[in-house]
């Protein structure tokens, strides 16, 4: 630390802009922070003298921090800022209402609704009246006129519940998003001095003077200027971009930067900006917090048009090229030329780059395939009833009643076909699900709120569901499968292996002392053992474990290390290698009062008893110490400790002599050799005693739990075993680091897949593992296609340097306690407290989720089909749907908002964890859904349809059918509307178990939502009934046709035991739907586009997928066009062409290639050659299997006759990648004939 020089000349430059009283503008320190190394070093010399001149004008002491008095840390609050960036502004429930309004289906229902207002208020002479056809006519009391606008207001109402429901829940999700950042924001902690004491304060409370304490995993949150700093190398790759360390020391580069990350090292800084003045808070104000996000956002816009539009411009122009270039591409890019690659090779280059790009979560990807698959489905459908209807209506009044069309007649004509139209947008309203987005939203809140409590943060929505499929989780041992409460058990000290702490008069006292020494020293000052918070309770351990245990030890042998840190504050430390991941060991030089030097190191035992060469003895002299006496102790001592599952830390010194001079102390290989052995410890970890169940239930749901540990592979393999990961008699492999990426590594040292998946299906525990070594195991654990479903895998971390694994994985855990900053930042989940059994709840969770989605489904699924067919029948037969459409308005409400509400909430039992996981490819619809969807909405479609058609006759009332245009609403429809809300109530139930369980009231009365959902709406249904009246159409019902809806309703609950007895199996015709977009399944020219998005969504894929298929068929015409010409003009090939199969599609047209006759160097076959002999009997009228081996080029036309095996497309390549035939031309013809010598193809050939 640089000495008190700081001279009284440099008080006369004071400025005459200070702030307060402070020495120092908030300007002067944000120029300052905008500085960097030697500039930097300069600017503070000038202005301030040195960094203690900084800290006396920022009146702050380096040693005692601020005074911590209130009133200084507002002024300093005042002056400088506060440190905490202000949030983007959320969204107003307005602004919120008006996206809900942005929907299509409900705009079009609302241009109906006015429309029908607008027409209600006219009324043609009623002389005219007759003429108007019968439909028109009828008894027309002045009142009824008068409720003809009804309709259309209650339209317009039903919309506005749909989209205030819609836009609450939207409020309320951002809300909880805003709760749980702030939440995840407080939680952070920082050490800073005050008052001489070292303390934990609140990121938001650090004001500027403040000195902060900073160590190895820190996310630095605020700017600083380093006041002392022990081997200091920060990450500022998150605001220069650059990934190289960066060492920090005051005499070169003091500038700490808010945002960076510390990896190496430890220190103390004094704060000099915070909040919105620190770098990362500029930035943030550079992005507008979130003001003026919208200029940038229409910026991108104009640059998507400019790119689309000179893609437009090549793709006229670069087609003929681009079929050239596929053909450099040595023919097998024939098909897979996206159509509208700018440059075809290097847009495959691009391709490979983009490709890992962040979906959506799984699941929103096959529910939006899924909404959109239905809503074309319920397009389609409502299209056709609008058309029927009109069609009979004009029929009829034109034709059969042979009626003229009136001028006064027109408005009433308009009329019914706006009812037509309002009954086909209905049909469109009920068949479009958008329950279900909502579904998910709700049912992801839900359980990230309920998560909480079993603590679990969740960062990001989709992990929730993430986890619930998981197949694999990575655990860390320390701290996650273990308590993290280190204590040394065992020693080996003096020459003796001691089992338990030995009394300290069994050790030379000179040897004891050097001991204590080592290790109040060479120990982190931030680590120290605390009193026990509560009496009679375990000290508690602050800092790192492992140091904390030393110390205990050093308490456990009746010696104090305060004394020794009291005496030797961390100032006097001469240097310090702090511990690293490729160091594993931590040293610390002492300067002693002779001018010699005195270096302590502690670390892992296999690793520091390879550089000592002496060993203190029982009488505490120093003997010499040879690879053999190693050898024997390793056996001796190590591996039995090790082999307990105890961690073994060696404690050495070494002394530097003054006579020889200063050591060259960045040749840390000279330094850290020629060591003196203390001793040898066995530390111990306890398991924490939840976990051997936790892993127990992991294994039953299917879920492979594997240990990467830093640990030795004896310790590691004892612990392993402590907790069930490994069972005896298993067949499974532990492997060290070293040893693993000897195995997955060829000979040119690059990471191989096909030897990743040798390894990782029997791999349990990875021991003595680098960060790297769990990045590459995760990473090939998730590309590895060993199994045919995809593995998803959890990965547990708490360093710094777990960061990488974490954010690879599908689903990263961080430690809430041990964890760093870096690791919080990377992670999806936060486990609040570290334990290991968190993680089973979350997977509970998240299963629970998928559950509830899936019964939402079958629920919702139901509904769709009845109510679309039952208003799509009844239109045709009886020119007026059924089911108005206020009711059908109200059904949807029932089934989209409050049934996703009730089951959406359903809470998880053990029972989810008894099946294997779904897999990512898992329909969401499974075949025993789909038995109860049909099963259900066959009963219900019977039922209406009796009712629809013979119900007057059964409840002896007058028939609702064909009814004039505005007649009152009759008791018969009424019952029809009623039986159908009834039975939905109670298929409600139904839904709520998918497995084909027997008893669908199980745990009912767990689900308070559920129950007053389901009898809230049986009340409002009623009250709609007995009151609604004009607007829902309805006519108060008799106490015996209410009870006869009901038991109708109840008939449900019946029917749905009698379908969950028919056995699935059976039942082969059932289809699964919903499925997720495998990648593969995405047409490379998408990728391109999807390149441009953030996220990749399945909606707009599906509507874009129509255009691109067109292109593509254009493109194909083309080629074959040429195709055509080629043939023409060699010999008149033309004939061979139109032979009638190879007419039957496009594709085999396609398939023949266009003949390039400049080219003839021989083809060289592709690896595909040789596995094609398994699938050669299923290609198309191919007898023979296809010879493989290439015919060596000869210049006899006889040689090159083409094998007379046919090669067609494979069926399953769906023609994309073209399959090389041995031919040598460079491409074979890929006919769907066969080339028989007398072919015309054949000519060619031979002619080439």
């Amino acid at each position: 630390m640089a000495n008190n020089s700081y001279s009284g000349v440099k008080n006369s430059m004071v400025e005459a802009n200070h702030d307060g009283e402070f020495g120092c503008s908030l300007k002067e320190l944000r120029s300052l922070m905008e500085l960097r190394g030697a500039e930097a070093i300069s600017k503070i010399g000038e202005t301030y003298g040195d960094i203690q001149g900084l800290c006396n004008r920022l009146k702050t002491s380096p040693i005692d921090g601020l005074s911590g008095q209130p009133a200084d840390i507002e002024k300093r609050k005042t002056v400088f800022g506060q440190n905490f960036i202000p949030p983007k502004k959320p969204k107003t429930f307005l602004q919120l209402v008006w996206e809900a309004l942005q929907d299509v289906t409900l705009i079009i229902l609302e241009v109906a609704a006015i429309v029908s207002l607008g027409l209600s208020f006219y009324k043609p002479p009623d002389a005219e009246r007759e003429h108007c056809g019968k439909a028109a006519g009828g008894v027309e009391d002045d009142n009824e006129a008068e409720a003809g606008w009804i309709e259309g207001a209650a339209i317009l109402l039903s919309v506005i519940c749909v989209v205030l429901v819609t836009a609450f829940n939207d409020w309320s999700k951002e809300k909880q998003f805003r709760g749980l950042q702030s939440r995840i924001e407080q939680e952070q902690k920082f050490t800073v001095v005050r008052g001489g004491q070292v303390i934990q304060i609140p990121v938001a409370e650090i004001v500027v003077g403040d000195i902060a304490q900073i160590k190895y995993g820190d996310l630095l949150p605020a700017d600083g200027v380093l006041i002392q700093g022990n081997d200091l190398k920060i990450d500022e790759s998150s605001l220069t971009g650059e990934s190289d360390h960066v060492k920090k020391t005051q005499e070169k580069d003091p500038m700490l930067l808010s945002g960076t990350h510390v990896m190496e090292g430890s220190g103390k800084m004094v704060v000099t900006a915070v909040g919105v003045n620190s770098q990362t808070g500029i930035i943030f104000t550079l992005l507008g917090g979130g003001e003026d996000d919208d200029d940038d956002e229409e910026e991108k816009k104009k640059e998507k048009e400019e790119k689309k539009k000179q893609r437009k411009n090549k793709k006229q122009d670069g087609s003929v090229e681009n079929r050239k270039k596929a053909k450099a591409q040595d023919g097998a890019a024939m098909e897979m030329q996206p159509l509208n690659s700018d440059e075809g090779a290097d847009a495959e280059e691009k391709k490979k780059a983009n490709l890992p790009k962040k979906e959506k979560s799984v699941l929103q990807g096959k529910l939006t395939k899924l909404a959109v698959q239905i809503g074309k489905a319920g397009l389609v459908m409502s299209a056709i009833t609008v058309i029927i209807l009109v069609v009979l209506f004009v029929v009829d009044t034109f034709w059969i009643q042979n009626l003229p069309w009136v001028k006064d007649c027109t408005p009433i004509y308009i009329q019914f076909f706006v009812k037509f139209f309002i009954i086909g947008v209905t049909v469109l309203v009920v068949a479009v699900p958008e329950g279900l987005p909502l579904a998910v939203t709700i049912s992801l809140a839900y359980s990230v709120k309920k998560m909480m409590k079993d603590n679990n943060l969740v960062r990001h929505l989709d992990a929730c569901e993430t986890m619930g499929n998981a197949t694999a989780i990575c655990s860390d041992k320390t701290g996650t499968l273990t308590m993290n409460r280190m204590t040394v058990v065992q020693a080996y000290l003096a020459e003796k292996h001691y089992k338990k702490v030995p009394e300290p008069e069994n050790i030379p006292s000179s040897t004891l002392d050097i001991l204590i020494l080592g290790i109040a020293v060479n120990c982190a000052y931030t680590t120290k053992i605390m009193s026990p918070e509560k009496e009679g309770g375990l000290p508690r351990q602050v800092g790192n474990k492992t140091e904390c245990a030393l110390l205990g030890f050093s308490t456990d042998l009746k010696r104090d290390y305060q004394i020794i840190r009291n005496e030797i504050p961390e100032e006097k430390l001469y240097k310090v290698y702090t511990f690293n991941s490729v160091r594993k060991s931590m040293s610390t030089v002492l300067k002693m009062a002779d001018g010699s030097y005195r270096m302590f190191s502690k670390g892992a035992s296999e690793i520091l008893l390879k550089k000592c060469y002496k060993i203190l003895t029982a009488n505490g002299e120093s003997k010499v110490f040879r690879p053999r006496d190693r050898d024997d102790m390793v056996k001796k001592v190590i591996e039995p400790m090790a082999s307990e599952g105890l961690r073994t830390i060696c404690l050495a010194y070494r002394d530097f002599s003054a006579a020889d001079g200063e050591p060259d102390w960045d040749n840390e290989n000279d330094i850290l050799t020629g060591l003196t052995c203390i001793c040898v410890v066995g530390i111990e970890d306890p398991v924490r005693p939840e976990v051997p169940d936790a892993i127990r239930k992991c294994q039953r749901a299917g879920i492979t739990v594997r240990m990467v540990t830093g640990d030795n592979i004896n310790t590691a393999r004892a612990i392993a075993t402590k907790c069930g990961i490994l069972q005896p008699g298993d067949d499974f492999l532990c492997l060290e680091g070293k040893e693993f990426n000897r195995r997955i590594r060829n000979e040119k040292g690059e990471i191989e897949q096909e030897r990743i998946d040798k390894i990782w299906p029997k791999l349990r525990v990875l021991a003595r593992s680098s960060p790297t070594d769990k990045h590459t195991l995760v990473k090939g654990i998730i590309d590895s296609t060993v199994i045919e479903q995809r593995q998803v895998v959890a990965v547990t971390g708490d360093g710094t340097n777990d960061g990488p694994a974490l954010k690879k994985a599908d689903v990263g855990f961080a430690m809430g306690i041990a964890g760093t900053d870096v690791a919080k930042e990377a992670s999806d989940i936060i486990l609040t407290d570290d334990n290991f059994s968190s993680i089973v709840k979350a997977v509970m969770w998240g299963r629970n989720v998928y559950d509830s989605i899936s019964k939402f489904l079958q629920f919702q699924l139901t509904v769709n089909v009845v109510a679309v067919i039952v208003a799509f029948t009844g239109a045709c037969i009886t020119q007026d749907s059924p089911l108005k459409a206020v009711q059908m308005l109200w059904v949807n409400l029932i089934m989209d908002t409050f049934a996703s509400l009730a089951l959406a909430t359903e809470p998880p039992t053990e029972a989810l964890l008894l099946r294997k996981p779904y897999g990512r490819n898992k329909p969401l619809i499974s075949r025993t859904m789909m038995k109860n969807i049909l099963g259900q909405g066959v009963y219900q479609l019977i039922i209406i349809f009796t009712l629809l058609f013979a119900g007057e006759k059964m409840f002896d009332i007058d028939s609702g059918r064909n009814a004039p245009l505005h007649a009152p609403p009759s008791e018969h429809y009424t019952i029809v509307f009623n039986t159908f809300v009834m039975m939905q109530l109670f298929n409600e139930i139904n839904a709520r178990k998918i497995h084909g369980e027997r008893n669908v009231f199980d745990g009912i009365f767990n689900n308070l939502i559920f129950c007053s959902i389901v009898f809230g709406t049986f009340i409002i249904q009623i009250v709609i009934v007995q009151f609604g009246g004009k607007p829902f159409s309805c006519v108060a019902l008799t106490i015996d046709q209410w009870l006869w809806c009901t038991f109708l309703g109840f008939g449900s609950l019946l029917w749905g035991q009698v379908i969950s007895s028919i056995p699935t199996s059976r039942l082969k015709f059932l289809k699964t739907a919903g499925h997720g977009t495998q990648k593969e399944e995405i047409p490379d020219e998408e990728l391109e586009e999807l390149e441009d998005m953030d996220e990749i969504d399945h909606a707009e894929r599906e509507l874009r997928r129509g255009q691109i298929l067109w292109f593509r068929g254009l493109n194909r015409i083309q080629t074959q066009i040429r195709v055509v010409n080629a043939f023409r003009s060699s010999i008149s090939l033309y004939e061979g062409l139109e032979k009638p199969e190879s007419r039957t599609s496009i594709h085999n047209f396609m398939t023949h290639p266009e003949f390039r006759i400049e080219d003839s160097e021989p083809h060289i076959p592709l690896i595909d050659d040789t596995d094609a002999e398994d699938d050669a009997p299923t290609k198309r009228n191919s007898a023979s299997p296809r010879n493989a081996t290439p015919t060596p080029p000869s210049p006899s036309p006889a040689t090159t006759a083409a094998p007379t095996t046919p090669v067609s497309p494979s069926p399953n390549q769906n023609n994309n990648a073209v399959e090389s035939s041995n031919h040598l031309l460079p491409e074979g013809p890929k006919s769907g004939n066969p080339s028989a010598p007398g072919s015309p193809l054949h000519s060619l050939e031979t002619s080439l």
